[in-house]
């Protein structure tokens, strides 16, 4: 046993990390990621292409490298029942980037103190570096790798924030869950037979066990899409608002799940309290006012719009057709278009007509082209 790697570890427990595990870094074989960028399943995520030489080979992003630290702090917030427009569970915290990296630079200062390094010798990051977090958490025992893409805890379930520090010192590495013949991270490992997550999902976005295709996935759809949704999509996104949990909350490990320390966490569970109603009728005040310090507030309020009218569409509620077709006369021409969706699927008519007279927006129009040819509710 190493002395100061178990003290180190006691102390970024004491800090509020739930998890603390160890591995080596090595470069990585590039056929997976590789094959899966040339797919075109990042979508138009292109920040994923210019970093995938530094994720494959970690002495790019530090050089001299030697090891990583793998962090988990658990997000469960407990059974919670949403009954209107859904949140993904991690937008109920505050922005846990912002909570989270205060006590990343604390443990890096720890590394300086027991090594005797200096701060070169170390990155951290929390879920925004070229840094494949979910394989080196597997392979340094936090859990191992699902089939729904994510990193599955025998503690915590489905429910781990990831975080990362590389370091130039060799610290003994700790022992993944299961032996594993990629030596990095192998889908399923604990999975079984089991495939809830792969046919829950509302969009069919599972390409294989373990590979998600972005470009059908409703957390990218609603979060990193910054444009037009694909029409064939917004039905499955159903009234999912922000992000989406599906394939996470159907999977078994989750009976495993307590609620954490939350000692690097800031509750926001009032987001669930907003109402449609109240989403559709945002405005640029209340937006910032809202979602200051969360992570909804990268969404911006065009991007809160435009998912809140597939929502709406998909809702059934004839109560909010007034807010949708408002919002179908909106300056922005991506919220324009899925109102005008949204006001067909509520079987809006003439009121419709008169928000987009005069209309030139070449997305939008062929919106209006499609529900005009569809048959009249």
């Amino acid at each position: 046993m190493d002395a100061r790697a178990e003290t180190l570890r006691a102390r970024l427990l004491a800090l509020g990390f739930d998890e603390v595990r160890f591995a080596r870094l090595h470069d990585l074989p590039d056929a997976r990621l590789r094959g899966w960028l040339k797919a075109g399943m990042h979508a138009d995520m292109q920040w994923m292409e210019r970093t995938a030489e530094k994720r494959l080979q970690p002495g790019l992003v530090l050089p001299g490298a030697r090891s990583v630290v793998m962090l988990g702090v658990n997000y469960w917030p407990g059974k919670l029942e949403q009954t209107g427009p859904v949140w993904a569970r991690y937008a109920l915290w505050e922005d846990y980037h912002d909570t989270i990296k205060p006590a990343l630079a604390v443990a890096g200062r720890e590394i300086e103190a027991l090594w005797g390094v200096g701060s070169d010798d170390y990155r951290y990051y929390v879920d925004t570096g070229p840094v494949l977090e979910r394989g080196w958490a597997a392979k340094a025992g936090l859990g191992f790798a699902g089939k729904n893409a994510m990193l599955i805890s025998r503690s915590h379930g489905n429910w781990l924030f990831l975080a990362s520090i590389l370091t130039t010192v060799d610290l003994p590495p700790d022992p993944p869950v299961r032996a594993q013949a990629s030596d990095f991270a192998d889908t399923g490992l604990l999975c079984g037979k089991c495939t809830r997550c792969l046919d829950a999902c509302p969009t069919q976005a599972f390409a294989a066990p373990g590979v998600v295709d972005a470009r059908r996935c409703i957390s990218y759809q609603t979060i990193e899409n910054k444009g037009v949704i694909p029409r064939e999509l917004r039905e499955g996104i159903g009234m999912h608002l922000y992000g989406c949990d599906v394939c996470l909350e159907v999977c078994p490990w989750n009976r495993f799940a307590a609620e954490g320390r939350r000692l690097l966490l800031a509750a926001r569970h009032d987001l669930p309290a907003l109402t449609l109603a109240e989403l559709l009728a945002m405005t640029p005040e209340r937006f910032a006012e809202v979602f200051r310090r969360t992570p909804v507030k990268r969404l911006k309020l065009t991007g809160l719009l435009r998912n809140a009218c597939v929502v709406a569409g998909n809702s059934g509620d004839a109560t909010v057709l007034p807010a949708v077709v408002t919002l179908a006369a909106h300056a922005s021409p991506v919220v324009r278009v899925h109102a005008v969706w949204a006001a067909r699927r509520l079987g809006g008519g003439t009121q419709l007509r008169e928000a987009w007279a005069g209309e030139s927006d070449a997305d939008v129009l062929q919106e209006y082209a499609w529900w005009a040819e569809q048959p009249r509710a």
